[in-house]
């Protein structure tokens, strides 16, 4: 189920949250609040370096999977019937240019299942997001959040019931997506981040599309504190971006196309 979300709404989300890590309700990536019905579970594509996430509601069985990886759709499929859930949406947080994204197939290998992506993608999809919409699944519900930059369409879900936030590249541990290519803007990269993500309460942890090191997540608190592009002032940032002489994505020239119509060409 889709549907704005109210100002109200997320002020209490957020509250609720700051309560739990007063009465230390919940810890960080480590022990998401597993105490009630949440299930978390972060699966990794070693070609691409790209995270997937598993997300559901063990009272309903009601599922989510962000960025899925089409060479791991079966796995995924798999792993979601052996868990008993049921897939409700597939979704990515932008076109992705480095891997095909699995929403496709998964929508055959789960019948049922609903594509989700950002409206400004230009991407097809089942569903089409805009800033403020929710999703919901079971009693959670993550909040769309537009922030682009990286791409046109780049998405952030943020998820106040667990303190947490899916950021796509536009935001990765220690650093960020590229904007050279693909509608890229260092400028809107940096207010999206600044303006839609820093903004979140320290604590949130944050989850990246990708990571090249082996970390796994990061805070609010830390990349305001420690990211070595976005601490900068703009224009240190878009000068930094400018700058970077990055080689051109090995990947792009089949990935567009596909993702362009939910990974299935």
């Amino acid at each position: 189920m889709l549907q704005k979300v109210s100002i109200p709404m997320y002020k209490l989300a957020k509250s609720l949250c700051v309560l739990n890590k007063v009465h230390h309700v919940r810890l960080m990536s480590a022990a998401v609040n597993q105490e009630h019905n949440f299930f978390f579970r972060q699966l990794f594509d070693t070609v691409s370096s790209t995270y997937t996430y598993l997300l559901a509601d063990k009272r309903t069985r009601e599922a989510v999977l962000i960025d899925p990886v089409l060479e791991h759709a079966e796995r995924d499929a798999i792993l979601i019937n052996e868990l008993g859930f049921k897939l409700i949406y597939a979704m990515n947080t932008h076109m992705h240019a480095d891997h095909v994204t699995g929403t496709g197939m998964l929508k055959s290998l789960l019948p049922g299942t609903r594509s989700v992506i950002g409206k400004a993608s230009g991407a097809q999809a089942d569903v089409h997001l805009v800033d403020g919409d929710l999703v919901r699944f079971g009693e959670y519900q993550l909040q769309a959040a537009a922030t682009p930059g990286h791409t046109n369409g780049c998405l952030t879900y943020i998820f106040n019931q667990q303190c947490m936030a899916f950021t796509g590249d536009t935001l990765l541990i220690r650093g960020c997506g590229r904007t050279d290519f693909q509608e890229g803007s260092s400028e809107r990269l940096y207010q999206s981040v600044h303006n839609k993500i820093f903004t979140l309460p320290d604590h949130y942890t944050l989850y990246p599309a990708h990571d090249y090191k082996g970390q796994t997540a990061t805070t609010v608190a830390e990349e305001k504190k420690y990211n070595p592009r976005l601490t900068k002032t703009l224009q240190e940032f878009i000068h930094i971006m400018d700058n970077l002489n990055l080689p051109y994505p090995k990947m792009i020239d089949k990935a567009l196309p596909a993702n362009r119509v939910c990974g299935l060409y």
